[in-house]
């Protein structure tokens, strides 16, 4: 297998550039289509694919369709239209969330809700919508707590919730897709109250402008202090700024400007050869730890989009010498310690994705090469089969027997969008949805959101 990887990949090089690209942008749109057709033989219905034993597993106790909706957008991106049409035969024909289970929140939010805005965003379809409308409606129970934040459970037929623990981007990173939502539906009662679980957070920073990690829903409780960029907070940080972008809500872009001020200030530790986002304690910006995970990676684009190209630059570099060192991100990892914390790789695409801004901002090739360097590591550590699994151990490469929803939806299309620089998008025209679903800016008129998200009332 290494062997033939390691052949075709020699071939590529003695390609010009420009060709060596449009051969690993056909490579990456062959190997999504190859794993698709493994998650349809083997998963279809369900939500993961575990390639190593040909089975599946499901998030919840039935499944809710987050496979399909989440990679949709991606089929769209590659031009896989048969595979779109059908994910959209299916919403349309056979889809209901009139299910009796309990789901997260804000997983629902990020994945199916984004997801099936996204498809309405292609077809203009009217089932597809009302899918969607029916998604923000099962989901608006969740936000009537004392505090606007949204709890971390829902029974999508029931309405009950439960579980008032939630992270920072479990209560407050809902404003992008309900705002859309509210723009498709001309209603603002999604925005407005996703928009009131933001202010819920945002107003409980402390003097210095940080938020904690983890807060109770019912009490407005920090039950965690610790500032941080990545899991558990990520989303919060993405939604704030693109909201911002896509909608014009100034609201959110104080919001966004005064907290990316402090991070940077209190959380960004700088060397002479790196820059790491700290764990730091919220009150008074003292260091707590320094380890940090692979999702972190994805703060480059965010950078790059707030106009900080220099400072995205810097972290994408760092973020790439860890990835040389091991051939993939490991977890979690001690950056002063230099230690592995935890030592899996799950296919996340955080790293890819930050590639992309940069490349997309810049035009400098370096980031493809970056690009190049993790897609020839998926393909030698990461493929089985006819479908890719992470691994358990960056420095071992043991394989696991699973395949993340996410894969579909970010790994692959960031990757194929750094190989394919004629794709039509670009970082200027189009927001991306944390789950990598694109919107184009120019179709959401300032002036109509203001109207139908509410944002002047």
């Amino acid at each position: 297998m290494k062997k033939c990887i390691m052949a075709a990949t020699a071939m590529i090089s003695y390609l010009p550039m420009k060709a060596q690209y449009a051969e690993l942008s056909n490579s990456v749109k062959q190997d999504f289509a190859r794993s698709w057709e493994a998650y349809k033989r083997y998963a279809w219905g369900h939500d993961v694919l575990l390639p190593q034993t040909k089975t599946y597993t499901d998030w919840y106790e039935q499944p809710i369709r987050i496979a399909q909706i989440d990679a949709y957008s991606t089929m769209k991106v590659m031009g896989l239209q048969k595979q779109a049409r059908d994910i959209e035969k299916f919403v349309s024909d056979s889809c209901s969330f009139n299910i009796d289970v309990n789901v997260k929140t804000f997983d629902v939010s990020n994945r199916v809700l984004g997801g099936l805005l996204s498809m309405y965003a292609y077809t203009h379809q009217p089932k597809i919508l009302e899918r969607a409308k029916e998604v923000g409606d099962r989901l608006l129970p969740a936000f009537r707590s004392p505090t606007g934040i949204p709890y971390y459970w829902i029974n999508l037929k029931t309405g009950k919730v439960k579980g008032e623990k939630v992270n920072t981007a479990e209560a407050a990173a809902y404003t992008l897709e309900m705002g859309i939502l509210s723009y498709y539906t001309r209603d603002p009662k999604y925005y407005q109250a996703a928009k009131k679980a933001t202010a819920a957070v945002f107003g409980r920073r402390s003097a210095i402008n940080l938020t904690g990690n983890v807060i109770n829903c019912e009490t407005g409780e920090w039950l965690e202090t610790i500032s941080c960029i990545g899991a558990g907070g990520s989303a919060y940080y993405e939604s704030m700024l693109k909201t911002w972008l896509l909608f014009k809500d100034p609201e959110l872009k104080d919001m966004w400007e005064k907290t990316i001020t402090a991070i940077n200030q209190y959380d960004a530790e700088e060397s002479d050869s790196a820059i790491w986002y700290r764990r730091t304690d919220m009150y008074t910006g003292e260091v707590k730890n320094t380890t940090i995970t692979a999702y972190d990676a994805y703060l480059p684009s965010l950078l790059c989009i707030d106009n900080d190209a220099d400072q995205a630059a810097k972290v994408q570099r760092t973020w790439n010498r860890l990835w040389r060192q091991y051939g993939l991100l490991p977890m979690i990892y001690d950056y002063r310690r230099q230690h592995v914390t935890a030592a899996a790789y799950e296919l996340n695409g955080e790293i890819m994705e930050s590639a992309w801004y940069l490349y997309d901002y810049t035009k400098d090739t370096a980031y493809q090469q970056m690009g190049r360097e993790y897609y020839n590591s998926l393909s030698a550590y990461c493929k089985t089969g006819p479908a890719f699994t992470g691994v358990m151990d960056v420095r071992s490469k043991q394989q696991q027997n699973k395949m993340p929803v996410y894969f579909f939806a970010t790994t692959m299309k960031y990757l194929y969008l750094l190989f394919t620089p004629d794709s039509g998008l670009n970082t200027l025209e189009y927001v991306f949805t944390a789950e990598g679903n694109p919107f184009k800016i120019a179709d959401f008129k300032e002036a109509e959101c203001a109207k139908r998200l509410g944002i002047d009332e």
